[in-house]
C-alpha cells in the first residue's frame, strides 16, 4: 500500500502543519488509476457524496413535475454558504411546491458567508432553515417526498422511505452492500454510511461517465453533473473553493465537498472519478490535494497556469494582508 500523499502548510521557509491524504482514483469501468493510503478503509463521505444522493430529484420525475431550473438542481447537490441568491433559490422552490421554510429538518445556523451573516446581524434577523448549507439538499428531498406520495414529515428518519431509496442508489453507484456499514448521523440530521474511499471514487466516476448505468439512471447524472458545471455559484458561493474550482476547470469537471475535509470528484471526458478523505479532517488540504489530482489528470486542460496555481498552491495571508505562507503539495507528489 502506498502512504499517503502529504499536504504541507508552511510559515515563512518552515513547513508548519502537514495534512494526510487518503486518496483514490478510479475509472468508471471500476479500474483503480491511482492510490494513496488505505483507500478500503470506511469513511463517512459527508456532503461530497450529495450529487449522487440527490439523483433521486430528477431520476423518480419530481424535478419535472415540479418544474426545476438548472440552479435548483444543482443547489440540491450543494454546501451553499447562505448567500441572499442561495436563500432566494430554496424559499421560492419551496413556495412553489406549497412547503415553507419551517418543513425543512436540517435546522438553522447563522450564514457561513460572512457578508450574508453580518447583514443578518445588522437586520436583527435570527436565521432561519433557509440559511442551513444543506437547505437545498433537504428542499429537493421535499420534492422527491411530495411527488412520490411519501409523508414529508420524518423524511431525515433512516427508516423512511426516501432515506431507503437513497441507500439503494448508493449501493448501485457504489457497488458496495451497506447493510452492515458504520452508519450515523451528518450536521444537517441525514443519515451517514461508511463507505470505502475507493468506491466513492468509482461512484462519481459513474456520474460523470454514466453510459454503463440504466437509461433512467444515466440521463438522471447527465442532468446533474451539467447543472453542476453550469451553476457553480449555487454549489458554495463567494469565494468557495467548490465554486472558485468549477468556474477554473471550464466545465470540465463535477466536484463536491464533504466536512471532515473529504472531496468527490469527476472528469467526465477522461471517465475517471477522484475521491479523497483527509486523515485529520482538515479543509485546506482536502482542497489542495484536490486541486492537485484534478491538474494531474486533466481536470485543468483549458485552464491557464495561473489559475491552476492559485488552487494548487494557495497563499496564507495574515490580518493585514500579508503572504506569510502556502499550501501546497509536499515533494512526495
Amino acid at each position: 500500500m502506498n502512504e499517503p500523499l502529504i499536504v504541507e502548510v508552511t510559515r515563512g521557509n518552515m513547513v508548519e502543519s502537514r495534512h494526510r491524504a487518503v486518496v483514490a482514483v478510479v475509472s468508471a469501468d471500476g479500474s483503480l488509476i491511482e492510490s494513496h493510503g488505505d483507500i478500503e478503509r470506511r469513511v463517512f463521505p459527508r456532503s461530497a457524496i450529495k450529487p449522487i444522493q440527490s439523483l433521486g430529484l430528477v431520476e423518480s420525475g419530481a424535478a419535472d413535475a415540479f418544474g426545476c431550473s438548472t440552479a435548483e438542481i444543482a443547489i440540491a447537490a450543494a454546501s451553499h454558504g447562505g448567500e441572499p441568491m442561495h436563500t432566494r433559490t430554496v424559499v421560492a422552490w419551496l413556495n412553489r411546491m406549497g412547503q415553507d421554510v419551517g418543513d425543512l429538518e436540517c435546522g438553522a445556523h447563522m450564514p457561513t458567508h460572512a457578508a450574508s451573516a453580518n447583514e443578518l446581524i445588522r437586520a436583527l434577523r435570527e436565521p432561519d432553515a433557509s440559511h442551513n448549507n444543506c437547505s437545498g439538499k433537504h428542499t429537493g428531498m421535499l420534492a422527491v417526498c411530495r411527488h412520490m406520495g411519501w409523508p414529508t414529515k420524518g423524511y431525515i428518519d433512516p427508516a423512511h422511505p426516501l432515506q431507503k431509496r437513497i441507500v439503494a442508489t448508493y449501493e448501485e453507484m457504489l457497488d458496495i452492500g451497506l447493510a452492515d456499514a458504520p452508519s450515523g448521523f451528518d450536521g444537517c440530521s441525514l443519515p451517514q454510511v461508511g463507505i470505502p474511499v475507493r468506491n466513492l471514487a468509482l461512484g462519481i466516476a459513474r456520474l460523470g461517465a454514466p453510459d454503463a448505468l440504466g437509461e433512467a439512471r444515466a440521463a438522471a447524472c447527465r442532468r446533474m453533473g451539467a447543472a453542476m458545471r453550469e451553476n457553480p455559484f449555487m454549489l458554495a458561493g463567494t469565494g468557495r473553493f467548490c465554486t472558485r474550482a468549477t468556474i477554473a476547470a471550464r466545465g470540465r469537471t463535477i466536484m463536491k465537498t464533504g466536512a471532515e475535509g473529504v472531496y468527490m470528484a469527476a472528469i467526465p471526458d477522461k471517465r475517471i472519478g477522484i475521491a479523497l478523505k483527509i486523515e485529520d479532517g482538515n479543509g485546506r488540504g482536502a482542497e489542495v490535494a484536490l486541486a492537485r489530482l484534478l491538474d494531474r489528470h486533466g481536470g485543468f486542460a483549458d485552464t491557464p497556469r495561473a489559475e491552476i496555481d492559485a488552487l494548487t498552491n494557495p497563499k496564507i495571508t495574515n490580518a493585514a494582508g500579508r503572504t506569510v505562507g502556502d499550501i501546497r503539495p509536499a515533494p512526495n507528489w
